[in-house]
């Protein structure tokens, strides 16, 4: 039975402006799409903290809500902290530095390299671009074999070796004609523009593949090992399936074996019971964060544990029921459609699809405090990418050509930002 942490369960509120105010950058959500998936709706689930959002492009002004914590109710001991009495933390502001680069193709996985260069996936051309620190320039690192895009498929996550500075490996997560698969290869950028990616080396294959729900973060943890969200492939039956790949999270050694400590021996599987997972996260304390597609009703924030199970497709969003753990935040899908996140000042960052904006959702240890901010909305479409940068700034990745966005002039782009106070 898995542990229920101490959750402050934020329910933003959808009105008729939010369902309206889905932003006319973004364009209606395709039925079936990554945030209202095919097949029966979900019944709603009664919200246990219903709060309102901070909507802010500069600092608000300081009557942020107090923090509510919400009991554990699963059965299993939870072994989590009293709830802190402690002031709810004070709201920040973000604002643009500039754009790192623009023109981009439904871009999708970042990486930052050593000496703050990057590295950018675009889903649908399988290309890899190098983009410099200094001038925003890029470059065509190379074209990924094997990729076959369409729907939700393609080239989609990127992650550094541990020891990239040594091993220069990369390792990405993309779709072929019948299965999602990892695979690793080198980069060499005293090769020629196009030519710097070495041939791949598939490491783990199998994960069911779908026109939606293909998950695709890959990131590493503290730990050193490779962690993988995966989705249904739109086959919810998939996501309570131990032996399926789908709707899990996934940890992997780094040549793709299941890694020692996994709550199931033998197994991939971290976590279970997902719909679609796009956001990967530590925090300083080494917990893992993760952001979750909800159907019609509820996108969530986890808080993920071994072996936990998080609902899908029984649940959606907090639900209170013993065997399921409930979301750390949850919001209506037409206010998110989460992709990435990134764990920075005491923050989780998402980057909101069909939400059109960036949400700040503040922690302390185990559970939310505070109600979350959200930034930017509608400024600059759909967010995809949201990473932490070593001078302390944020990338953002825009998402506007994928097929669902309005592209505007410049799209789509990588921002710069600059996060004050919080």
């Amino acid at each position: 039975m898995p542990r229920r942490t101490a959750a402050l369960l934020v329910a933003i509120a959808l009105g008729s402006a939010a369902a309206a105010g889905c932003s006319s950058a973004a364009g209606p959500e395709p039925a079936g799409g990554s945030s209202s998936g095919a097949g029966a709706a979900a019944s709603v689930p009664t919200p246990v903290v219903s709060a309102p959002a901070v909507s802010a492009s500069t600092t608000p002004a300081p009557t942020t809500p107090a923090p509510t914590a919400v009991a554990p109710t699963d059965s299993a001991s939870t072994g989590a902290p009293a709830p802190s009495s402690s002031s709810p933390p004070a709201p920040a502001s973000v604002s643009v530095r500039g754009t790192v680069t623009d023109g981009l193709a439904s871009p999708w996985g970042l990486a930052v390299l050593p000496g703050g260069d990057l590295l950018v996936s675009e889903r649908d051309s399988a290309r890899i671009l190098r983009v410099p620190a200094k001038d925003g320039g890029r470059t065509v690192a190379g074209t990924v074999p094997g990729v076959t895009s369409g729907g939700e498929g393609g080239l989609l996550g990127l992650a550094l070796s541990p020891d990239f500075a040594t091993d220069h490996q990369v390792y990405a997560y993309f779709s072929t004609g019948s299965d999602n698969r990892i695979v690793r290869f080198d980069l060499d950028p005293s090769r020629p523009a196009g030519s710097q990616l070495g041939a791949p080396t598939v490491l783990f294959s199998g994960v069911p593949h779908g026109p939606r729900h293909n998950g695709g973060r890959i990131a590493f943890g503290p730990d050193g090992f490779l962690y993988a969200g995966t989705g249904d492939a739109n086959d919810r039956s998939l996501a309570q399936d131990r032996d399926s790949l789908g709707g899990k999270i996934l940890r992997l050694t780094r040549d793709g074996d299941p890694a020692p400590g996994n709550p199931f021996p033998g197994s991939p599987v971290w976590s279970l019971g997902h719909r679609n997972v796009q956001g990967l996260a530590w925090d300083p304390q080494g917990r893992l964060w993760a952001s979750e597609f909800g159907q019609d009703t509820w996108d969530e924030l986890n808080l993920i544990t071994p072996g936990g199970n998080y609902g899908w497709p029984t649940v959606e969003g907090a639900a209170g029921r013993a065997g399921f753990t409930d979301p750390i935040a949850q919001w209506h899908t037409a206010d998110a459609s989460p992709s990435g996140i990134a764990f920075a000042r005491g923050a989780v960052w998402v980057a909101a699809l069909r939400g059109t904006r960036l949400w700040r959702v503040p922690v302390d240890g185990d559970r939310a405090v505070g109600a979350p901010q959200d930034f930017l909305k509608g400024e600059y479409g759909r967010l995809r990418t949201v990473a932490a940068d070593g001078d302390g700034t944020l990338l953002l990745v825009t998402d506007n050509t994928d097929g669902r966005g309005s592209p505007r002039p410049g799209d789509d782009r990588i921002l710069r930002l600059d996060v004050n106070g919080g």
